[in-house]
């Protein structure tokens, strides 16, 4: 297991996301590299099912990393994780389940899901990285917030809420740096303003947080996603995988369980909103 991490606990609360320098080498990172390579065409499933790529999960530092940040030494783990070779997606967006609905119940109370990424290359001085509305984990107003330009260097961690805004595919201007353009208008951006990229754009995903009803609800969202689905039935974890999850202090919900013989589940191709009942009584934490 890995040396843990130090996080800033009060300005991820406040601001919605957090940036860990150094969090790995820049040997590690060129591993993960060659192993999100090597796993092209492996077709669906997650990282801990992947032995090329699930040390990112068992290695502890993600663990680490959402024990400070939710105060709790019981992280779970339900089959969100991925990576991603050369995505042009792009779009400001929110993770969580009522990501449209302030009245919905994932805006009751903190949320306790986040959502952490490895970005393979430098975007400290290179285009492509994350975009982030700071602070925009408190409203589901998807244009509240000050757009920022998250510039990782390589090694770098990154973690936000999953209620907070954010876009992939960012673009930075070679200068002045500090002027972040909105997801919206870089099409519009000439090509001789914008910083050139750092080779092919690489970065690892996955989903963390506590057994809840915040999980809980996100669970159920997920079942009706296809893609995700399509994840759990070829996501098999070995005695193995599973012993090492266990000595990273990761809990993992088996969902691909909870979905056999299930044939209502994984309808929806895109996001849609679930249903839920107004002043239903919330699960805590155990």
């Amino acid at each position: 297991m890995s040396k843990d991490l130090t996080v800033d606990v009060n300005a991820f609360w406040e601001n919605g996301y957090q940036i860990i320098r150094n969090a790995y080498s820049r040997d590690e990172i060129k591993k993960f590299r060659e192993a999100a390579m090597a796993s092209r065409g492996r077709g669906p499933g997650d990282l801990l099912s992947n032995p090329k790529m699930r040390s990112v999960l068992v290695d502890g530092r993600f663990v680490s990393v959402a024990r400070q940040l939710l105060g709790s030494d019981e992280i779970w783990y339900s089959g969100d994780s991925s990576y991603t070779i050369n995505s042009g997606q792009r779009g400001f967006h929110k993770d969580n389940v009522d990501r449209k609905d302030g009245k919905g119940p994932d805006w009751n109370g903190r949320y306790t899901l986040l959502r952490f990424g490895i970005y393979l290359q430098d975007h400290w001085s290179h285009t492509g990285g994350l975009n982030l509305r700071a602070k925009s984990h408190n409203t589901a107003d998807h244009s509240y917030g000050k757009n920022v330009y998250v510039r990782t260097r390589v090694g770098d961690l990154a973690v936000w809420s999953m209620r907070t805004t954010h876009s992939g595919n960012g673009v930075l201007y070679k200068f002045p740096k500090w002027v972040h353009p909105e997801p919206k208008d870089i099409p519009n951006i000439p090509k001789w303003r914008i910083a050139k990229a750092d080779g092919d754009r690489l970065a690892i995903f996955a989903a963390l947080g506590l057994d809840d009803a915040h999980h809980d609800r996100y669970v159920e969202y997920m079942k009706t996603r296809t893609y995700m689905v399509n994840s759990f039935r070829a996501s098999h974890y070995d005695d193995e995988t599973l012993l090492e999850a266990k000595n990273a202090g990761l809990n993992i919900r088996r969902v691909a369980a909870e979905i056999e013989g299930d044939d209502t589940v994984g309808k929806n191709a895109a996001w849609e909103p679930i249903p839920y009942e107004v002043g239903a009584a919330k699960r805590t934490q155990p």
